[in-house]
């Protein structure tokens, strides 16, 4: 169980929205309606990470020697439980980008074979994959989504039908980020590995976009975002590694992780010998047990192993108990909620101007993001000015066929900003024919 389903201290109560939006950063002259692509921060997350930065720029070596491995094991468990996962399966990464690189140039995949992914793919994880095909001797193949589909199972059967002897591996989002429809993340890793198939799953947008536990979807890997939805500072996604999957990877670094077991404390000397001047006890931990057993970095040495680059910033790590812990006194659900309500107020007032839908209303399958379709003959460069001439942050969507707006709306937006999206719509589509 995920710690996300545990109610908040004021569970009883309805959370006052307002409250909780003087509490997020946000430029006053803006209309914010992109989350979806950068979340702001919380004030008590931005403070908690500035005063994290502040002690590392005081003292680099005492921060990262001895202040880092309590606080790193912590945020390690932390964010370890509301995800519903466990310590040592979670490598924490710079973002999901990284994360997927992360098993994509460290995986070994038998060729020749295919990688399946669908046609509504994040395009830089496209390419990503295009370069594993082609250093591995592989080749991609998409199928397309059912996506205006209002039962999960068609998703699960577009996907089902397009596997085949030859899929190696099946890659997709949990929650497309063109639409923001969910996909069935859960049976789609049961049907890849009824096939033998590797699952790697892009949940960019899952974690507080839906109820997430990592353990029930099952996938080989697992990876994520922590600035988006959740709200912690840019810096901060993640890797879950499934059972059975914990030794296929190899780092896209080679650091001091690399050989726990001959430099176990990670040290350019062995710990004791004439060289080793520098090093403070206070906060290690017993010697390792095994792999999988915490060490004295705040890992364990399989974590370690992929997450250790050297010297970086890992503030944004840290902070991330901070960030959840914001908005579960809202409490998850309350949050899920309030987002619902405006993505029914984002479908009256935005389909009200006449623009198609594009992301289902049927429960389960929708949250956070709700697209609409453009009109054929407009400019996606000139729809980008024109929106941001009007001081509206919103992505306009490039798909093969047709241009999208997508309307993020976290539980900080309000209907007053929706309704000046559709103020201003009429104006934007005029100015932006091609």
């Amino acid at each position: 169980m995920s710690n996300e389903s545990q109610p908040g201290p004021n569970a009883s109560a309805a959370p006052n929205w307002g409250a909780a939006r003087a509490q997020i950063i946000l430029d006053p002259t803006v209309t914010m309606l992109n989350t979806g692509s950068f979340g702001p921060l919380p004030r008590p997350v931005f403070d908690h990470a500035t005063a994290l930065r502040l002690r590392l720029a005081a003292g680099p070596t005492d921060f990262f020697v001895r202040q880092v491995p309590p606080l790193l094991w912590e945020a390690r468990e932390r964010t370890a439980a509301f995800l519903g996962t466990k310590p040592h399966r979670l490598v924490f990464t710079a973002n999901v980008s990284a994360a997927i690189n992360l098993v994509a140039s460290g995986l070994k995949l038998n060729a020749p074979g295919e990688i399946l992914m669908s046609d509504h793919e994040y395009g830089a994880m496209i390419w990503c994959w295009e370069r594993v095909a082609q250093r591995q001797g592989l080749t991609i193949r998409t199928f397309p989504l059912p996506t205006m589909a209002t039962d999960p199972g068609a998703l699960v059967e577009a996907a089902t039908r397009a596997m085949s002897p030859r899929t190696r591996l099946l890659f997709f989002s949990h929650v497309l980020s063109p639409t923001g429809l969910v996909l069935p993340a859960q049976e789609l890793c049961a049907e890849a590995r009824k096939r033998g198939i590797i699952s790697v799953v892009d949940g960019a947008h899952a974690p507080v976009y839906i109820p997430l536990n990592v353990s029930s979807v099952n996938a080989d890997f697992y990876t994520a975002n922590l600035h988006k939805w959740l709200l912690a500072p840019s810096g901060a996604g993640f890797l879950v590694i499934g059972p059975g999957n914990e030794d296929r990877l190899q780092p896209l670094h080679v650091s001091w992780g690399y050989h726990a077991d001959k430099y176990p404390l990670g040290a350019a000397v062995k710990p004791g010998s004439a060289g080793d001047r520098s090093r403070d006890t206070t906060n290690e931990v017993a010697p390792s047990a095994g792999p999988d057993s915490r060490d004295n970095y705040g890992s364990t040495p399989r974590t370690r192993f992929l997450e250790f680059e050297g010297t970086r910033d890992i503030c944004p790590w840290l902070a991330v108990p901070t960030a959840i812990d914001f908005q579960a006194e809202l409490g998850f659900d309350a949050v899920r909620g309030r987002i619902a309500e405006l993505a029914a107020h984002t479908r009256r007032v935005i389909g009200g101007t006449g623009l198609p839908l594009a992301t289902p209303a049927a429960p389960g399958m929708c949250g956070a993001m709700t697209a609409f379709e453009l009109p054929p003959g407009l400019s996606a460069p000139a729809l980008r000015k024109e929106f941001w001439a009007r001081r509206v942050e919103i992505p306009v969507i490039e798909r093969p066929n047709r241009l999208l707006v997508r309307v993020s709306h976290h539980f900080y937006t309000t209907e007053g900003e929706i309704d000046r999206l559709a103020e201003v719509l009429p104006d934007v589509l005029a100015a932006s024919r091609g």
